[in-house]
């Protein structure tokens, strides 16, 4: 798969993902679902070349972080979920799965 297509596909996926968790509730998760898609973001996370990987993982922090801290307060932070999606984020979380900041590429 071409390395744009693979960025765009993780990117994608990490994307829907943190919309799919944002403020749900334990009635509202599959779980089987959730840890496919945790299981696929991390095998496309770790197919991308380390230097794709390092140019998106600060925003891939701010997308999974938000994820991870919509999930925390269902699974706790020892979950197998939120352990293998903190292991693709290299800095620290955002502070709420609100924490949205204007400082996309396209308003700079």
């Amino acid at each position: 798969m071409h390395l744009y297509r693979q960025i765009y596909e993780f990117a994608a996926s990490a994307g829907a993902f943190e919309g799919y968790v944002y403020r749900r509730t334990m009635g509202d998760i599959d779980m089987e679902a959730l840890a496919n898609w945790v299981n696929n973001l991390l095998k496309a996370h770790g197919h991308l070349p380390g230097d794709a990987r390092k140019e998106v993982q600060e925003s891939c922090d701010k997308t999974l972080g938000r994820a991870i801290q919509s999930l925390i307060p269902l699974l706790g932070e020892k979950s197998e979920i939120v352990i293998k999606l903190r292991s693709m984020v290299a800095g620290s979380l955002p502070v709420t799965p609100d924490d949205f900041k204007k400082d996309k590429w396209f308003q700079q």
